[in-house]
């Protein structure tokens, strides 16, 4: 029961912030860019009785993804910008994210951080 409460409040507020998005650009992403699936994830989390250290590491795990989707969006809008296909653009994103991601783990390693 509780999978079906989650995908349908999760397309609930996808479909709003969407709608809001199509009417006023900015606000949409101001509102898209709240950590919306996070606060989700979190409330779901605790509600399904998840340890407290469980969910601190998720919001670690946030955190440290949280630089490489910056990295994703700026991709994303220079490769839109220059008028490049979305479906490129968006690719070139995720390839950015994933690059980011790796350059991140190295560095973590080089300083012994664990991730």
């Amino acid at each position: 029961m509780y999978t079906f409460v989650k995908i349908l409040s999760s397309a609930a507020i996808i479909g709003i912030v969407t709608e809001i998005a199509r009417r006023f650009p900015t606000y949409g992403g101001i509102i898209a860019a709240l950590p919306l699936v996070s606060i989700l994830s979190i409330i779901w989390l605790t509600v399904q009785s998840e340890p407290s250290e469980h969910i601190q590491r998720f919001t670690v795990g946030v955190m440290v993804g949280l630089p490489a989707t910056m990295c994703m969006l700026f991709v994303i809008y220079v490769a839109m910008k220059s008028s490049l296909h979305l479906v490129f653009a968006i690719g070139l994103g995720i390839l950015s994210w994933a690059v980011f991601l790796g350059i991140q783990k190295a560095i973590a390693n080089v300083f012994h951080l664990s991730m």
